[in-house]
């Protein structure tokens, strides 16, 4: 039987653990009907993406490798533009998949869309609202280019609608005849997946100290957070407060650059009060199954990440959310999570409110754990 040839294209850590779920269906169930290419931009260089880093996810090892790296915007996105094109004029795929929002995903879509290859969209429809986040420009643009958009939620189906997709159109499905689907959330089927690998292959919490003892998990990565000195010495500020007067530990995975500017950017004396704390401990950045096992560990979750506040979601954790935005506004509707920003005050009331013990809400908004599966079988049925 002549098999469905799609090309993936993935470029961040994130869209690697995203494509694993599609990558595992099409092994599992339909390895006899599609063929999957990877090409990996390597749009981030990340030590935690070597080898081992594929194999401990049973992810499969890209087709291609870019090796376009950090740069400006425009830099990036072109020579990543020049690169996908001519392996898609090589390989001749009969769709392209991108997820997400990052630059690889534009680039994806444009090289895709000019060479008139349908184009797969995966976490299609997430709106934060805010055009200076360039994530929001490249999630607008690809969607408006790709011919199967699948959104993980009602909210991200109904942005869809609400900018002029068309509901319940008839196929053939094109650029100009796009069809949308809800189908729920490739990362919850990961979540599930990935929550049992863990137990198996780390032993992270015990060598830390942490097992059967109550710690909050903390993220901070956005540049608007570790890079403005009023926001961050806000959220140190924040986090020192709870934890010296709750004497509960917070557990925060830095990247080594971010570790340097708490130096540069803290006041002094919250810097030494940082330092010295015997709550706060600052760790180096952990591997993907490991900060799984402190997700499904913490009794609460503070993020600036938008896929952390999900898995929080995930398992059933409340989360305080170091953003004025976010694209899981159904986490802040059912009242799982809280926006606090910056503010030192919101982000000590969001803690006490989940301190309560109130009994948290935490309904079925991210489908059933076989995303992947449906949306493997809509190409197949969608894409000639």
């Amino acid at each position: 039987m002549h098999k469905l040839k799609i090309l993936t294209i993935i470029g961040a850590r994130p869209q690697i653990i995203k494509a694993a779920a599609i990558s595992r269906s099409i092994k599992n169930k339909f390895a006899d009907k599609i063929n999957e290419v990877i090409i990996h931009t390597n749009q981030h260089y990340d030590d935690n993406m070597s080898q081992v880093f594929f194999d401990e996810l049973e992810i499969p090892n890209p087709n291609y490798h870019l090796n376009v790296g950090s740069g400006t915007h425009g830099k990036q996105t072109a020579s990543m533009i020049e690169g996908i094109e001519e392996i898609l004029l090589k390989e001749k795929p009969k769709c392209v998949i991108v997820y997400g929002d990052t630059n690889s995903t534009l680039a994806g879509a444009i090289a895709a869309s000019k060479v008139h290859i349908p184009i797969i969209h995966i976490e299609a429809g997430l709106r934060s609202f805010n055009k200076s986040m360039p994530e929001e420009i490249n999630r607008i643009m690809c969607d408006h280019v790709s011919t199967l958009l699948f959104s993980p939620t009602k909210t991200g189906y109904n942005n869809l609608l609400k900018e002029g997709f068309p509901e319940n159109n008839i196929p053939p499905y094109s650029i100009d005849n796009p069809r949308i689907f809800h189908c729920g959330d490739v990362m919850y089927d990961n979540s599930l997946f990935f929550s049992t690998l863990s137990e198996k292959k780390t032993t992270f919490l015990k060598d830390n100290n942490l097992e059967n003892s109550d710690f909050i998990l903390a993220t901070i990565h956005r540049n608007n957070n570790t890079d403005e000195p009023l926001r961050l010495n806000k959220l140190f500020n924040a986090m020192n407060t709870i934890a010296t007067e709750n004497k509960i530990k917070i557990i925060i995975p830095l990247h080594p650059r971010t570790s340097k500017l708490l130096a540069q950017n803290l006041f002094p004396e919250l810097y030494s009060k940082i330092k010295t704390s015997e709550y706060i401990k600052i760790i180096a950045p952990v591997s993907f199954l490991e900060m799984i096992e402190l997700e499904k560990n913490a009794t609460l979750i503070m993020t600036d990440s938008g896929g952390v506040q999900k898995e929080a979601f995930f398992f059933h954790k409340p989360c305080i959310i170091l953003r004025t935005e976010t694209e899981w506004s159904e986490l802040v509707a059912c009242g799982s999570a809280i926006l606090a920003d910056a503010d030192e005050n919101k982000i000590v009331e969001a803690f006490n409110h989940f301190s309560q013990k109130n009994k948290l809400d935490f309904p079925d908004l991210f489908g059933d754990g076989k995303a992947a599966e449906f949306i493997c079988e809509q190409i197949i049925e969608n894409i000639k």
